[in-house]
């Protein structure tokens, strides 16, 4: 059964001289990529892809985030994921190959968490608290998709896992 891992990017700067595609992270949210990836490696095992926005400050969390990952997954930066809505984000994933098990997402709100509470199946004990907060920067929500990828938009799935920065002991 794959696994998809939902994360929003860490912390960036804000200047409003910079292209919102460029914004770099600041140093709160390089600090948090790196340790949402000491937790992401442990709790989700190997990766087989990455899909990721091709934003700078989605680009510098999946740096962060699998620094020290081995192996690696293939990587993917798509310019469609870039502050995509969720119905593009659910599209994107029904088309991924059946073969790729485990996938790591990276991207904005709201598409993000759009996405995120639509999938959730909410009998699982994380839906609560995914759906009446916010979806905070470095958030990751993960799911058990049943049956299949080709299929991710007929059901609801399980809520494995919804873990903020805070709740690793950092920052949101």
């Amino acid at each position: 059964m794959p696994l998809l891992h939902v994360l929003r990017h860490a912390k960036s700067s804000w200047n409003e001289a910079i292209a919102d595609r460029e914004r770099p992270l600041n140093r709160r949210g390089r600090e948090t990529a790196r340790l949402v990836g000491r937790h992401l490696a442990a709790a989700t095992g190997p990766l087989d892809l990455a899909l990721c926005s091709t934003a700078l400050r989605t680009r510098e969390t999946l740096e962060l985030v699998l620094a020290g990952s081995a192996p690696r997954p293939r990587i993917a930066l798509e310019d469609g994921i870039y502050l995509a809505s969720g119905a593009h984000l659910l599209a994107r994933l029904r088309a991924l190959a059946e073969t790729d098990d485990n996938v790591l997402l990276i991207g904005h709100n709201p598409g993000l968490h759009e996405l995120a509470v639509k999938l959730a199946d909410p009998e699982s004990p994380e839906f609560a608290a995914l759906t009446n907060g916010k979806f905070p920067t470095a958030a990751r929500a993960s799911f058990r998709i049943a049956p299949s990828w080709s299929a991710i938009d007929r059901s609801r799935h399980e809520l494995i896992a919804y873990v903020t920065p805070k709740s690793l002991g950092g920052e949101s």
